[in-house]
């Protein structure tokens, strides 16, 4: 099938980018070394087994090879040590150019089973090169007019080694009129300038003649030299400029011989031959330059073929002179641009002759593709024909496997003739085949197949041991051996289930027991995997997701929480004589350890006292008073609450409420006859109730007090014609707001007011305010105010 760029339904593709990094098995990180050009061959460069943490003899049982890219060999790998030796002696500036660093890629491939580990070798710079004039001689022509620091640029020596190894430094012989100036160019590399120190005087010396070295860095350094000669010239006055210092232009690798590249233009103010501009090439970043000039017009053109697979990038310097030997400097930046003109390589690195029957994803071929050029010329695509089970998949890099898409069947199609057809992307396209021819072996070649992917099974708790549950069922499309099934429990992946203790499976049938006793509230739900295997060879096997859901039995009775059932002193509540009908007396608080609807709580009132006096609410357990209390009330209540849940059949617990009656909690409490042990500890509600009483009583004495000396001033005035101050009308109404939760649940407020403008005062006592329960309720009202007026013998 051939996969093209188009989005057809009929074609699949699988597109290799040349900058795709993808992690291969081993996910290991590249291993790198580091050795000097020009070392002998032979050398050891490292022991790679020991480097990828393989045992020794592992290279060897495992098919271990080195691939390199494009075949071409420059490492040898002894599989018995694993040692790792250079193939040749390797040349830096060869492989590499003025490329840094210099890294060589290769690949070690393991076999059985397919792996690979990715390794780098860089080759490090010796200074194995001189510095390298391209000219025996420069000649400069200086006006004598030139003035001192006036700079002539001169042509750089060449260094094909790198780093502090190229050229560092220029220098020129002993003289009284000029010295070198070293400077450093855009890319890094150093260009010499000749500076003018002391004015020429052609009548003096009319030529002079010097040498110019270069020197680069290396241990020992090494140098070149060249002679500059320089004429003395009559005054030109003006100097060649380019109308751009830099030119910028792109060219095709393929063009033709001799085709225009650029024109540069210099223009010279001076007239006849000081005018006339002649244009030179200078060197420029490599030793051969494919360029050559015009020295009329100017015109760059093509002189040898381009290659951007060898270089992308020319830096060329042009240099304008008059006839009066100035000149100006202009620099041509070329880039080369990439057409399509390599097609894609292949290269079969391991070749499966036959593959087995229902193995899916059977790697059949491991082959690596590459393209030198870049872009979409350098994309490539990958296909092979159409309707065949295998697929191509990009695995390390530039590599990729040929697997089979499913499974295959002998008895369909014992043979496949598969083309892979490698297409970059370029214009026009250029494509790559390769034929190969695989055979498919007969296996075992039909699994187990359960009836469902997941059985769900429903036990309800308390359940006998030994119960059969439920069952698994798989199937087998083979026969004899190969189709009978046996099954079993697999390790859960939960290591804290006890499966084990829990179910068994038949290994014949498939029927599950439970091996014990099931309880809700312990394990609600678990599951496990069963599987089953075949008889065959290789044995077959499948696997399904059993999941056992236990249902909630009502085995648990309802617990009361509040109040407390230990058999300590019962919890006695306070409720006061002035209650209102709904006066929230106590809560019953209880859970239920089932869930569900035998979770679900109801509360009755058993049994009271007075029945008729309490109620209790059915759904939050809150007990209430059902109606006013009253003096014919006893003091004494006992409640008994019955807690039911709703399961079948429904269980229910029961808790007995003390409640003792109080009179505006200004009486003492009496405990029960059988709380007297209870009563020597220190209760915090009692403790605020003796708290909040006191203060009542504090409060009252005061009245009475205030009420004795307003009496006494009174009389006083009476007698001698005068007397105190005392304030008309009634005190602040709220002397005293006692406020309260639970049994202090409702606020009493008392007034104590003087009425002035009589002989005799009235003290008034206002009792609580609270809701009238009774309709002759300001009778008796009236009543206990006189009855507590006469109480003090006041009239």
């Amino acid at each position: 099938m051939e996969i093209a760029l188009a989005k057809t339904p009929q074609k699949r593709q699988v597109i290799f980018l040349a900058i795709l990094l993808l992690l291969w098995e081993s996910g290991s990180d590249a291993v790198r070394y580091s050795m000097p050009e020009e070392t002998e061959s032979g050398s050891f460069v490292a022991n790679l087994a020991k480097d990828l943490g393989l045992r020794v003899g592992e290279l060897a049982t495992r098919g271990a090879r080195i691939h390199y890219k494009g075949n071409k060999q420059v490492l040898q790998l002894d599989i018995e040590t694993g040692n790792l030796l250079l193939y040749e002696k390797l040349d830096r500036e060869v492989l590499c150019g003025v490329t840094d660093p210099c890294i060589l890629y290769f690949q070690l491939l393991l076999e059985n089973p397919v792996q690979f580990f990715q390794a780098e070798l860089q080759l490090t710079d010796i200074n194995d090169h001189s510095p390298e004039f391209l000219d025996k001689e420069m000649l400069l022509k200086i006006p004598e007019s030139v003035q001192p620091g006036t700079i002539f640029p001169l042509k750089i020596a060449q260094d094909l080694d790198i780093g502090i190894n190229t050229v560092q430094n220029y220098t020129i012989s002993p003289n009284s009129h000029f010295h070198v100036v070293t400077r450093n160019r855009g890319d890094g590399r150093k260009y010499p300038e000749l500076v003018l120190d002391k004015s020429l005087d052609r009548e003096e010396q009319s030529e002079l003649s010097l040498t110019l070295t270069a020197l680069d860095g290396g241990t020992p350094p090494r140098s070149g030299t060249t002679a500059v000669r320089i004429e003395v010239v009559d005054i030109n006055d003006n100097a060649p400029q380019f109308l751009q210092s830099l030119y910028e232009v792109q060219v095709p690798e393929n063009s033709p011989l001799n085709s225009l590249v650029v024109a540069v233009s210099a223009q010279d103010l001076d007239a006849g031959t000081y005018g006339n501009v002649v244009y030179t090439l200078f060197q420029g970043d490599e030793v051969t330059q494919p360029f050559v000039i015009d020295e009329i017009t100017g015109e760059i053109r093509l002189k040898k073929a381009l290659d951007f697979e060898a270089t992308r990038y020319y830096t060329v310097e042009i240099a304008g002179t008059d006839g009066g030997g100035l000149s100006g400097k202009c620099t041509v930046a070329i880039e080369v641009v990439d057409v399509n003109d390599n097609a894609p390589e292949l290269t079969m690195s391991t070749l499966s002759s036959s593959t087995p029957e229902n193995s899916p994803e059977t790697i059949v071929a491991v082959f690596s593709v590459s393209d030198p050029d870049s872009g979409d010329n350098g994309r490539v695509v990958c296909s092979i024909q159409n309707n065949l089970p295998f697929l191509l998949k990009p695995t390390f890099k530039n590599f990729y496997t040929l697997v089979t898409e499913r499974p295959l069947d002998r008895e369909i199609q014992a043979e496949y003739n598969i083309t892979i057809t490698v297409t970059d992307l370029g214009t026009p396209r250029l494509k790559t085949q390769h034929n190969l021819t695989v055979t498919v072996s007969d296996v075992n070649d039909n699994a187990p197949t359960f009836s469902q992917t997941t059985y769900t099974l429903r036990v309800l708790e308390n359940n006998s041991p030994a119960l059969h549950i439920g069952s698994v069922s798989a199937t087998d499309r083979d026969s004899g051996a190969n189709a009978q099934v046996t099954y079993s429990l697999l390790p859960p992946h939960d290591p804290q289930l006890p499966l084990g203790s829990l179910v068994s499976i038949n290994a014949d049938n498939g029927q599950l027991f439970a091996l014990r006793s099931l309880d809700f509230e312990a394990l609600q739900a678990f599951e496990f995997r069963v599987g089953a295997a075949d008889r065959g060879s290789p044995a077959l096997s499948s696997q399904a997701l059993v999941r056992v859901l236990v249902a909630d039995a009502n085995d648990n009775a309802p617990f009361v929480l509040y109040p407390l059932q230990n058999g300590s002193a019962p919890c006695t509540e306070l409720v006061p004589r002035a209650a209102e009908a709904g006066y929230l007396v106590a809560k019953v608080v209880a859970v239920d350890g089932d869930s569900g609807q035998n979770a679900w709580l109801s509360y009755q009132l058993l049994k009271a006292t007075e029945p008729g006096l309490f109620g209790v609410w059915a759904h939050n357990g809150e007990v209430r008073t059902a109606r006013p209390l009253s003096e014919r009330d006893a003091v004494k209540h006992r409640l008994l609450v019955l807690v039911r849940d709703h399961g079948e059949p429904p269980l229910s617990a029961s808790v007995t409420l003390h409640v003792l009656l109080v009179d505006g909690f200004s009486q003492p409490y009496l405990p029960l006859p059988d709380a007297a042990a209870a009563e020597a500890r220190a209760d915090p509600l009692t403790v605020y109730l003796v708290v909040a009483l006191a203060s009542v009583s504090s409060l009252f004495l005061f009245s009475v007090l205030v009420f004795v000396a307003v009496r006494l001033c009174r009389r006083r005035r009476a007698a001698s014609g005068g007397g105190c101050s005392v304030p008309e009308g009634p005190f602040p109404g709220h002397l005293v707001d006692v406020s309260g939760a639970g049994t202090l649940s409702h606020s009493y407020q008392y007034e104590v007011c003087l009425r002035g403008g009589a002989e005799t005062g009235d003290f008034k006592f206002l009792k609580p305010i609270i809701p009238k329960f009774t309709s002759n309720g300001a009778g008796e009202e009236i009543e206990g105010n006189a009855t507590f007026r006469n109480s003090f013998g006041f009239s």
